[in-house]
């Protein structure tokens, strides 16, 4: 089971790596023919916000599973040493309820704007909010793996 969960982590990370590369040269090649041609194209301001949404969930996803976010607990390891295994699981509950949130908000964004067609790109406006969706399941099932086995990972 570790092997399938590092392929798919590995998966999100080539994923991110080709969203950022795709980006960059969609806002190079727009820069350089609005500068230099007086034309651009068009699509590529909309591809280029979406790509930069599933970048923001997925990077958020990866963030948390590797325990690389932003967590203040100079205070609780240095005056409660004790109870930081009863707070780390305080923590991952309220991760749970605010990642299951996320999740069941950006689903029904998902569901009712799949059938808004963007006028541009002819991708459905649902693709926003299913980065949403998707990061809220992953993360849900990061936070579920750290409060099951907690010993095994030592962020939060």
């Amino acid at each position: 089971m570790d092997g399938l969960a590092k392929k798919l982590w590995d998966i999100i990370d080539i994923v991110l790596a080709c969203l950022m590369a795709a980006m960059l040269i969609l806002v190079f090649i727009n820069v350089v023919m609005r500068y230099g041609f007086s034309s651009g194209l068009r699509p590529a301001v909309e591809l280029s916000r979406l790509g930069f949404v599933w970048i923001v969930m997925l990077g958020t996803v990866t963030v948390l599973q590797r325990g690389e976010h932003l967590a203040i607990s100079e205070i609780s390891e240095h005056l409660m040493p004790r109870a930081i295994p009863v707070l780390r699981r305080i923590i991952w509950l309220v991760i749970l309820v605010c990642v299951a949130m996320l999740f069941w908000g950006s689903l029904n964004q998902t569901l009712a704007n799949w059938n808004n067609i963007s006028q541009l790109t002819g991708l459905p406006k649902g693709l926003f909010y299913f980065s949403g969706a998707l990061s809220g399941l992953l993360m849900f099932s990061v936070a579920v793996s750290r409060l099951v086995i907690p010993a095994k990972w030592n962020s939060l």
